[in-house]
């Protein structure tokens, strides 16, 4: 286990590694750092000098002056060969090692790595516990894009095909966007997706900056919707080594019966398809295919492209400090649930100006 440093050289260790995850890359770990985290990259070689792990974890300080305690959290990682036993077994120790370090309350990991009874073994066996608190989703659908257009489009449910051909007889255009104004257009459409969908949204500052960075780096695509000239939706697609992921979706109350949505993701795979991305990752799903779930609408559509779903081994907890660990779970959930109802009011009351 060594430290890398630089981000360049962080890179070059991910990329060569056979599932580079975009929450894994030197470009994510950079822009955590502006919201409170430090990113600290660890890389396993190979007797021949050759890195064959890696993980990015982020460390958060509590309170952020005072320092008194830390978390560390490895979104979608660490990134290696599960298949290799002993080296997952190696990886999995040395990670929770790090929770042995003082005043760190506990070690988070998420690996981007499909459930089985194997991982789930080892993650136990080498003292991680399931954590109460998942970060991420504990699934996803993903589509293979190593195919043409066509057998792409024959691969789709009829449904979703007959709704790409009806937005563009409704006029629906999908053009590319830019930063500066399409930004701005696209976060006032997230915004009121928040509100009328029902879920939390982050400051207006935070998006700006993360669509912002990851389009000046190359990484990701906006791409808007517009119906005589209007924008109505919008997706934001970001790659990062042969993946790419559909991470960001608004839409607004009007033309949706023109099916915009469907000709913005079938764009979306198709841009990442013509950049060299070899699967696309439409992120969040439910656990199960369950139509009671509250995501099976989203299920639905994503399926509908032809995406499998993948459930992923989910969040685990590795802490030498059973107290803290526990105060840091009681206590947390409250916390973020009132920062998350402060923010769902700000954002209902740009939105909606009666709500002021």
């Amino acid at each position: 286990m060594r430290r890398v440093e630089g981000d360049s050289a962080w890179e070059r260790v991910v990329e060569a590694l056979p599932a580079a995850h975009l929450l894994q890359s030197a470009a994510w770990g950079e822009f955590k750092s502006t919201y409170g985290w430090t990113p600290e990259r660890w890389a396993w070689d190979d007797p021949g000098g050759r890195a064959v792990a890696a993980a990015q974890v982020l460390r958060r300080w509590w309170p952020a002056r005072g320092r008194w305690v830390s978390i560390l959290y490895c979104p979608r990682g660490p990134a290696l060969n599960w298949g290799d036993e002993a080296l997952a077994r190696g990886v999995l120790q040395d990670l929770a090692g790090l929770a042995a370090a003082r005043r760190t309350v506990l070690v988070k990991i998420e690996p981007d790595v499909a459930a089985s009874d194997q991982v789930e073994q080892l993650l136990h066996e080498t003292g991680w516990s399931r954590s109460p608190q998942p970060v991420q989703f504990g699934s996803t659908m993903v589509l293979e894009l190593q195919r043409n257009k066509e057998e792409l489009l024959a691969a789709m449910k009829p449904k979703t095909r007959y709704n790409i051909r009806l937005a563009e007889k409704h006029g629906v255009v999908v053009r590319p966007g830019t930063s500066g104004k399409d930004l701005d257009q696209l976060y006032t459409l997230y915004a009121e997706t928040a509100v009328r969908d029902g879920f939390v949204i982050r400051p207006r500052d935070y998006y700006m900056r993360a669509w912002g960075e990851f389009i000046a780096a190359g990484l990701a695509q906006p791409l808007l919707a517009e119906v005589d000239g209007r924008v109505v939706a919008g997706i934001i697609v970001l790659r990062f080594g042969r993946r790419a992921w559909y991470l960001y979706g608004m839409s607004g109350s009007s033309h949706r019966e023109a099916m915009p949505n469907h000709a913005l993701q079938w764009a979306g795979i198709r841009w990442a398809r013509d950049v060299g991305c070899e699967a696309y990752d439409f992120w969040g799903a439910p656990e199960t295919a369950d139509p009671a779930d509250p995501l099976w609408g989203l299920y639905r559509f994503k399926e509908g492209f032809g995406a499998q779903h993948v459930r992923l081994v989910g969040s685990w907890d590795h802490s030498r400090r059973p107290l803290l660990h526990w105060m840091y779970s009681f206590g947390l959930p409250r916390i973020l649930s009132w920062t998350r109802r402060r923010q769902e009011d700000r954002t209902r009351r740009m939105v909606d100006p009666a709500a002021r």
